[in-house]
């Protein structure tokens, strides 16, 4: 099987179970939720309940009960929701989010879910959930970045995950489910982003909580999810023997509770199923991944993405058996797949070739790399990987190893990672960018407290790092172990005394041979090739440039107050009743405060404070949106046509440059900064917003293209084509597609802001939205009102 379809595997599990916490949690988020609205409405006692939350719910598990969540569950959520808004109920309709967003995810809805998550946190911000720690503040943010991660927008899922730990660590009992929950969430991102210990880890202390919670851990439905979630992460580390006694546990607790007839069963077997592939038990892989798929069918439908991607790895299994000239009996979906080996049964250490033909592993190849000087041109031959990657690299096998060593005592409180200035920060570095103030590099962060005690020897320290490192053909990096004044130039191949940190979209195969798990028919090579894949490169590999240096320095040990003061003026973000001073800020330097990386927070101060920037006032938000609707209609509906008009290019083209500049801003404030980010400076604006409009959830995704297809248009438009091939037809050809996607554009926007209920008006000129935009905001500050 191979290692796509083993992650997509993880995603797809459980509707419900001890990963999701929307369903075991609901009616706690509904009444912490009532609590809190109670609290903020004077008149609720007043106001008869017209929405019954446990009617709801009652009605939903009913529904799951008798296996007609494929044809049932959608409709009566959808309902539900216009039940609750109909009647004012925001604590009941937060709570039927929670749900619908478990659903979706089940049912592979990616795109509707991201609406979904975006209602729920602006429901939550306005019922003043978010500046809590409340219970349903930390239900609904685990369900958040839980369809952020089934989405596979990682990012934006670990932000919301580990801003759910903070909420946790206050609101929670130990041994509270959700925490489990959340420990096996963030152990499924840690494996879709090829950091396997990490997820080892969550997921034991998952287990631990499940188990200590359980009134009876040996039928518990949740302890066995539990152990076939932490099987499958095993089997990512090729650890056979603990991933098959784990995916057998979980189907000894099904059958000693009898639970083989719930949805959550076909996980079990899919797993277990999953680790006999990998032994090279071609019949009971077959037997379990055709008993899960009758499971799932019955449950869920034929219609989702978890039928279709165990069907695709029944299909695997199928090809292989039939390779080994295994026959399994098509009746016997139910036989021996649920059945685990008897205890002192031997297990094969073989790995399984999940991939053939096209798509087989390849024998690792020699990567050439220059040393030398590192101009724009030869920055590809420098270093092959992205800064980001690097940074992780540098900070695990250098960084990490030198805190524990040297700071035993302060390694549970100094955080890591990669934020701030520099396209790395931003993900969008390439070739090109390897010029200048790139190299091996990360940032550490303290309290003011820590740093006045180890914050010089620490920086001294981190200076003297090792910087020399080696890129495989795989595009694994691995930094030599020896001090930086070592100029012998030996350098280690791969694996000898070295850490290697494995890219997640180039990871090997589960199964596939790597240099510790070849066969025996690629030994003979294996000295060979573990001689030619890796080549030293002396950092750093490009010049330090003075904005990157001292007081603007972009790596090293910095107090996290003094860190986001130098890029925002600020030490923590301004308050949520300061919309002046949120406005001051520039979308690109909130950009520039929260992009990036953490590769490590024990505490999580530096985390809480990047969040409260991300954290933008909804009022604010609002406002912004309002005034970039102002600009778009005035100069792109408004100036544009008329400078163009009475021929004045210059004119035309600068009414360009606003209109695109207000577009792409609206873009990122309507799909929620805390949910996408920021839109960055100009140099990576249209990068940020290709990605994002490439993303399956996006709102007004077709916005980015049209942009471009303006500015491409521009020269002949302004100047009769002067600049570009367009100016053999003239102005006029230009000029009309100009206007059409102008208005294209507001009539989008106009659909967008309806359906998020921002306006019940048609008009498409868009200054006169300006009004219904502002009636929802909340404050009376007149610096948030323009009209």
């Amino acid at each position: 099987m191979d290692e796509e379809a083993l992650l997509k595997q993880f995603a797809a599990q459980f509707a419900h179970g001890p990963d999701d916490a929307d369903d075991t949690d609901a009616a706690a988020a509904a009444q912490g939720a009532d609590s809190t609205a109670n609290q903020a409405t004077d008149d609720a006692d007043q106001s008869p309940a017209t929405f019954d939350t446990q009617q709801f719910l009652n009605g939903l598990d009913a529904i799951f009960d008798r296996h007609a969540a494929a044809t049932e569950a959608g409709p009566y959520l959808e309902q539900a929701m216009v039940d609750a808004e109909n009647a004012g109920d925001e604590a009941g309709l937060l709570t039927v989010l929670n749900e619908t967003m478990g659903f979706y995810r089940s049912q592979g809805r990616h795109k509707e879910n991201q609406w979904i998550v975006q209602r729920a946190l602006e429901l939550a911000a306005r019922m003043g959930l978010t500046t809590g720690t409340s219970e349903a503040w930390a239900t609904t943010l685990i369900n958040c970045a839980t369809a952020m991660r089934a989405a596979q927008q990682y990012d934006q899922a670990e932000d919301l995950y580990h801003q759910a730990q903070s909420v946790c660590r206050h609101s929670l009992a130990p041994t509270d489910r959700r925490l489990a929950a959340l420990h096996n969430n963030l152990s499924m991102l840690y494996s879709e982003t090829n950091r396997p210990d990490k997820a080892e880890l969550e997921l034991r202390e998952a287990l631990r909580i499940i188990e200590a919670s359980s009134v009876n851990p040996d039928a518990d439905i949740d302890v066995a999810s539990s152990h076939t979630n932490l099987a499958l992460t095993l089997l990512t580390e090729h650890k056979l023997e603990g991933a098959h006694w784990h995916a057998a546990k979980a189907l000894e607790i099904y059958r000693t509770g009898h639970l083989e007839h719930s949805a959550h069963y076909a996980s079990a077997l899919a797993g277990f199923a999953q680790v006999c592939f990998a032994e090279r038990r071609h019949a009971d892989a077959v037997t379990g991944y055709r008993h899960a798929l009758a499971v799932i069918e019955e449950c869920y439908g034929k219609d989702t993405d978890y039928w279709r991607i165990t069907a695709d790895n029944l299909r695997q299994a199928e090809e292989e058996a039939a390779k080994a000239g295994v026959t399994v009996d098509n009746a016997g979906v139910a036989g021996d797949a649920g059945t685990p080996p008897q205890s002192g049964s031997r297990l094969s250490n073989s790995p399984a070739q999940g991939k053939t033909g096209a798509n087989a592993a390849s024998s690792p190849s020699t990567v050439s790399v220059s040393t030398g000087s590192a101009g724009a041109a030869e920055a590809v031959s420098a270093c092959p990987v992205s800064g980001l990657k690097l940074a992780r690299a540098f900070w695990t096998q250098m960084g990490k190893p030198m805190i524990a060593a040297k700071y035993p005592q302060y390694a549970g409180r100094i955080a890591a990672g990669l934020v701030g200035h520099g396209s790395e920060c931003y993900g969008f570095d390439d070739a090109y960018s390897q010029d200048h103030d790139f190299g091996p590099r990360f940032c550490l962060w303290l309290t003011d407290e820590d740093y006045a005690a180890i914050g010089e020897q620490l920086e001294a320290d981190y200076e003297a790092l090792p910087r020399k490192f080696s890129v495989d053909a795989q595009g694994r990096v691995t930094f030599e172990a020896h001090a930086r004044s070592d100029a012998s130039g030996a350098f280690p191949s791969a694996g000898a005394g070295s850490t290697v940190i494995p890219d997640a979209t180039n990871a090997p195969t589960p199964g596939t041979a790597t240099d510790d798990t070849a066969t025996a028919e690629s030994g003979a090579a294996s000295s060979d090739v573990a001689e030619a894949m890796t080549t030293p490169i002396d950092a750093p590999l490009s010049p330090v440039t003075p904005r990157a240096q001292g007081a603007n320095r972009r790596d090293g040990v910095f107090r996290i107050g003094d860190f986001f003061e130098s890029i925002t003026g600020y030490r923590t973000a301004p308050a949520q009743t300061a919309p002046h001073e949120w406005l001051m800020l520039a979308e690109s330097t909130l950009a520039a405060a929260t992009n990036g990386e953490v590769f490590a927070d024990p505490t999580g101060q530096f985390s809480k404070t990047r969040q409260g920037f991300k954290d933008m006032p909804d009022d604010v938000r609002l406002a912004l949106i309002s005034k970039r609707l102002g600009m778009i209609a005035q100069a792109g509906q408004y100036n544009l046509p008329r400078s163009l008009k009475r021929g004045d290019g210059a004119a035309a083209w600068l009414s360009i440059h606003e209109f695109v500049q207000a577009t792409a801003s609206l873009v990122f404030l309507v799909n929620v900064p805390m949910v996408v980010g920021y839109m960055p400076y100009y140099k990576w604006q249209f990068a940020a917003l290709r990605k994002l409009s490439g993303s399956m959830f996006a709102l007004l995704p077709n916005v980015g293209e049209q942009l471009e297809t303006v500015m491409r248009l521009s020269s002949a438009a302004c100047y009769g084509g002067a600049g570009f091939g367009e100016g053999g037809k003239g102005a006029a050809p230009a000029i009309e597609k100009i206007n059409d996607i102008v208005e294209q554009i507001a009539v989008d926007i106009v659909k967008e802001l309806k359906r998020e209920h921002l306006t019940t008006s048609g008009e498409t000129f868009l200054e006169w939205q300006r009004p219904y935009v502002e009636d929802h905001i909340a404050s009376d500050d007149p610096v948030l009102k323009s009209l």
